[in-house]
């Protein structure tokens, strides 16, 4: 594998959108477990010390990088991109790819399923039992391909222009569940809707295995760089030892069947 701190890769390669400077972006607000204090740039939480090891890597230092803000779905429609890479759990899907270019994953990711502690959705120990309820997730993300795709439901599912949108509609009852990545769902449940509870997880199936990775515009010169990065970050240990520290767990939450 050859380094990404090698000539071709730094401030001096040219890759980049704006001389000499790494242009990173991310959502906003950008919430824990992925950042902390939603600020992308201080190496906190587990997508910005991803970032941080990775602009590390490419022989950047912090002076020579800058974030800005971009949607969800913004930063995955065709065309020019005001960023030279974004990390914003995006799911690695085939069919994103014509529209931009992904990295080596950085995190593999379940599906998780989020409910008031009063609704019935609560209760729910399968995937069948769900099937009839109200669920809803953000439009355009893998949570909602995987609520057709894996739980097929009898009411298609409700989409929303963000999880905080979700959340709204998940406190207020118009919605029976929500359905997030697995460590987003463990945020939503122990910090930030009191009374809410994380019913369980989707099962890991053959071929349908989800994982993040750093998106880049389509064939940027960029991409090789990054992956050879994301790729040093996980054979040396760096990404266990930074999921270890930020993401959330929640032990014992039962795997849907």
């Amino acid at each position: 594998m050859s380094s990404a701190s090698a000539p071709g890769c730094g401030p001096d390669s040219g890759k980049t959108i704006n001389p000499g400077v790494l242009t990173i972006a991310t959502d906003t607000p950008a919430y824990a477990p992925w950042f902390v204090n939603n600020d992308p740039a201080n190496g906190q939480g587990f997508e910005g010390a991803v970032a941080e090891a990775v602009w590390e890597r490419l022989g950047y230092s912090k002076d020579r990088t800058t974030f800005v803000s971009v949607a969800f779905n913004d930063a995955l429609t065709a065309g020019p991109k005001p960023f030279d890479f974004d990390i914003n759990q995006f799911t690695i899907l085939d069919s994103r790819r014509p529209n931009v270019d992904f990295s080596a994953p950085y995190y593999a990711v379940t599906q998780a399923v989020v409910a008031m502690a009063g609704n019935r959705a609560a209760h729910a120990q399968t995937l069948a039992e769900l099937r009839g309820l109200r669920l809803g997730a953000m439009a355009g993300s893998s949570s909602l391909a995987a609520i057709e795709s894996t739980l097929h439901p009898a009411t298609p599912p409700a989409q929303f222009a963000s999880n905080d949108d979700a959340k709204l509609a998940l406190t207020e009852g118009r919605i029976d569940a929500m359905i997030v990545d697995y460590p987003t769902g463990v945020q939503i449940s122990e910090k930030q809707i009191p009374d809410s509870v994380l019913v369980g997880q989707f099962p890991r199936l053959a071929g349908t295995d989800e994982a993040f990775g750093v998106l880049l515009p389509k064939n940027s010169p960029l991409t090789p760089c990054v992956s050879a990065a994301v790729e040093q970050l996980y054979s040396d240990g760096t990404l266990d030892r930074l999921a270890e520290r930020w993401l959330c767990s929640a032990p014992g939450v039962r795997v849907l069947a």
